[in-house]
Formats: structure tokens, C-alpha cells, sequence
């Protein structure tokens, strides 16, 4: 028996209510719209729904396009000039093992002049534990002879690569595996 509509139940909320909980809710979607159908009739029961498909592809397209250029930019070497690596001596003033990157903070010494403190940001702390190092590896007081990447702007900054780095003395910077 289907319930008489008024104005205020037209097939569209029915088909909205359907639209919206037939994926999750089948059972209590189809009672529902039987109840707002104006008609009385059971709505579609069929489960492809092509404009649906088509708007959750569009919503989904919008999505990796408007997330796609922050990872882009995330991941861009632009800034460091990876032609004229430069080497560093210096003392260690703080070790971060945070992500997405690691950093070390360099004083290094100049020559009749202040002490620089070089901002120089590295690989992904689990890049560098597959390596063996750990938030421990490197400590303030230490001293380190790097090569890095400088930045292109002139700024004491750069990159730095596990690799390229040594103590002072040129010894290696041995690591527990």
C-alpha cells in the first residue's frame, strides 16, 4: 500500500534519499523511498550508477590535482645547486631526526671572520635508519667534514647526504646495523 504525497514529497527526495544511502543502507534506502515515492513505486534497484560513478571520478581527478602540485613542490631540488657542491667543516649545534626531513645545524668557522651557522636540511629519517643511523648517530659538539649542495640564493643552507658526510678528521661516521 502506498502512501498518498502531497507537495511536500515529490520523487525527488526519494531519489536523493536513494542517491545518497544505497550504496551503505540498501535495505533501508528501498523502505524509505517506497515510503516518499509519490507514486507508490519501488525505486531502481540496479547498483551501477553511472552518473555516480562519473561524479566520484571528477571529485576524485579534482582531488589529486589540487594535492599533486603541493607534492611536486615538496620534492623539488630547484633551490640547491647540485653543479658546485661545496665542502663544510664545522661543529655540530643540534642534530633533528624529524620527519619528512632530518637537519643539521653547522657553525662553520671562516677565516678572520664569525662563525656561519649552516641550516642544512638531509634525507628522510627512515631513509637514514635503513642505513643504520639513529637520533643518536650525530651530537651537538661533534665535528663534521660534509660536501652538500648549497643553496642557489647564497643563504648558509644546503643539502646534505649521509654518504658525503665524515668527521673531521676524515674518519668514517660508523653506524650500528
Amino acid at each position: 500500500m502506498a502512501i498518498e504525497s502531497k507537495s511536500l514529497f515529490s520523487p525527488y527526495p526519494a531519489a536523493l534519499i536513494w542517491y545518497i544511502l544505497s550504496p551503505t543502507q540498501p535495505a533501508v534506502c528501498m523502505r524509505l523511498a517506497r515510503l516518499l515515492d509519490a507514486r507508490g513505486a519501488p525505486l531502481s534497484t540496479r547498483r551501477h550508477d553511472p552518473v555516480r560513478a562519473n561524479v566520484g571520478a571528477v571529485i576524485a581527478g579534482i582531488g589529486f590535482v589540487a594535492t599533486g602540485g603541493a607534492a611536486i613542490g615538496h620534492h623539488s631540488i630547484a633551490m640547491f645547486d647540485r653543479e658546485h657542491p661545496i665542502q663544510l667543516v664545522g661543529i655540530v649545534r643540534d642534530f633533528k631526526f624529524t620527519s619528512p626531513h632530518t637537519f643539521i645545524v653547522l657553525e662553520v668557522m671562516g677565516k678572520d671572520a664569525p662563525p656561519v651557522i649552516w641550516n642544512l636540511e638531509g634525507e628522510s629519517p627512515n631513509s637514514l635508519k635503513w642505513d643504520g643511523w639513529s637520533s643518536q648517530t650525530i651530537k651537538p659538539g661533534d665535528e663534521l667534514q660534509l660536501i652538500v649542495e648549497p643553496l642557489r640564493s647564497g643563504a648558509p643552507g644546503g643539502v646534505w647526504h649521509a654518504r658525503k658526510t665524515t668527521y673531521k678528521d676524515g674518519s668514517p661516521i660508523v653506524v650500528v646495523h
